[in-house]
């Protein structure tokens, strides 16, 4: 990929600066599609999640997967 010359970089600064971006509200981002199913847990819970992530080289996202999955196995 070529190197943008100064003058290029200052019309882009420009354009950027002075654009307002035009923002279509009725559809989500990236962030609402992806990981906006955040949750708020206790110390306890967190603490575990960290040392047992640790201790596998798993995300909390993939132990609290395992678990949940464990349950419905466990329940059906």
């Amino acid at each position: 990929m070529a190197r943008m010359t100064e003058e290029e970089a200052d019309a882009l600064d420009e354009l950027w600066t002075k654009t307002t971006p035009e923002i279509d509200t009725s559809k989500s981002g990236y962030f609402t599609q992806h990981m906006a199913h955040l949750i708020e847990v206790d110390n306890l819970t967190a603490a575990y999640l960290r040392a047992r992530a640790d201790a596998t080289h798993k995300t909390p996202a993939q132990i609290i997967g395992e678990m949940v999955r464990e349950q419905i196995h466990a329940s059906v």
